[in-house]
């Protein structure tokens, strides 16, 4: 059965990963994509997202730009994280077509009127855009088939600060009003991708490797820590290149911070949970974010006994088969980027280290 789903994401390595994962699975109908900003600016991320339609042939599917900057916070974003551009070291060919007419919020309204019923939600950014929606059209939350949020955590550390998760450090104050809509009558309760399992998603060079074998892409190259930084990818597969590209800035990135050379695939991760929700364990509870905290600003707090009145508004993903997980995305992300023309690159292949 095909899912109609909105995505609304600061693009972002990781969040590319996941548009590229929905574009591939033919069982969705992609409605709409919100560029919300956060790891980059908004502008920044508007482009991403362009060119990454354009460059897997999906150049129709519309892309709506958000607010410049968060609800009442100034801006903060994370170029050392994600790459000056936010794909890391990848070079994305400037796109051609321009966004919507219709800016974010009002994208999310329409989307939500226009599949009643039966549209999924999926956040992997700040939630400024969505918040903006509910403050425009408090009716949206239960018009929402389901909605899946990547961000906060519960039992560990922030990767922001030592309590609060990105995407929920960048605008809490949006984050704290859309746990609060979805609390009411008839609205879905959200499923929470947080730290707490997001960080066992742990991509390895192994993974891409196999990423490359099953899109046909040649040379197959293995990112390894005694590479050049910023050693660029020869593959002959354009989409496997510029993934790879990004994936060794993601890898650099978590080796410079003492985490191995390996990445964190939180937003794939929370797109397979949009579309099959039974993958993973959930537990309910009520989630709130604190907003006045001198040192707490931007945690999420979850009430998992329901002490909270009126009781849930949230399930929280707690549990999930990891290679399942990277089966399912190196499968359907491998396959597409087979269909897709190769735009081979005229580097011979013993330039490139780490190749198979």
């Amino acid at each position: 059965m095909t899912q109609r789903l909105f995505f609304d994401c600061d693009t972002g390595i990781d969040d590319s990963l996941a548009l590229i994962y929905l574009l591939a699975r033919a069982d969705v109908d992609l409605v709409g994509v919100a560029s919300t900003a956060g790891n980059v600016p908004v502008d920044v991320v508007t482009s991403n997202n362009l060119s990454w339609l354009e460059l897997c042939g999906r150049p129709e599917v519309p892309v709506h730009t958000g607010s410049a900057t968060p609800l009442v916070a100034a801006l903060m974003t994370t170029e050392d994280t994600h790459g000056p551009l936010g794909v890391g070291h990848a070079e994305l060919p400037a796109p051609t077509t321009t966004p919507s007419h219709l800016d974010a919020a009002d994208a999310w309204i329409e989307a939500s009127q226009a599949h009643d019923g039966e549209l999924v939600g999926l956040v992997t950014g700040p939630l400024t855009s969505l918040a903006t929606a509910i403050r425009r059209d408090p009716g949206l939350p239960p018009r929402l088939r389901r909605l899946v949020i990547m961000g906060g955590a519960f039992h560990t550390h922030g990767n922001t600060t030592p309590t609060s998760e990105w995407n929920v450090a960048v605008d809490p104050e949006a984050a704290a009003e859309v746990f609060a809509a979805f609390g009411t009558a008839g609205a879905p309760e959200p499923i929470v991708c947080a730290l707490d399992l997001t960080e066992s998603v742990v991509l390895t060079p192994d993974h891409v490797v196999r990423l490359a074998a099953a899109a046909g892409s040649a040379p197959v190259e293995c990112p390894d820590p005694t590479d050049d930084r910023g050693l660029r990818s020869v593959a002959d597969n354009e989409i496997i290149r510029h993934l790879v590209d990004a994936l060794r800035f993601y890898f650099e990135f978590h080796d410079d911070h003492d985490e191995g050379y390996i990445a964190h695939l939180h937003d794939p991760f929370a797109a397979l949970v949009a579309l099959a929700p039974d993958t993973v364990q959930t537990r309910a509870a009520h989630v709130d974010v604190e907003l006045a905290g001198t040192l707490t600003r931007g945690m999420t707090v979850a009430d998992e006994r329901w002490m909270t009145s009126p009781g849930p508004n949230a399930r929280i993903a707690t549990a999930v088969d990891v290679e399942a997980v990277f089966d399912e995305l190196i499968e359907t992300i491998g396959t597409f980027a087979r269909t897709r023309t190769p735009d081979v690159v005229g580097t011979a292949p013993e330039e490139s280290a780490g190749l198979l």
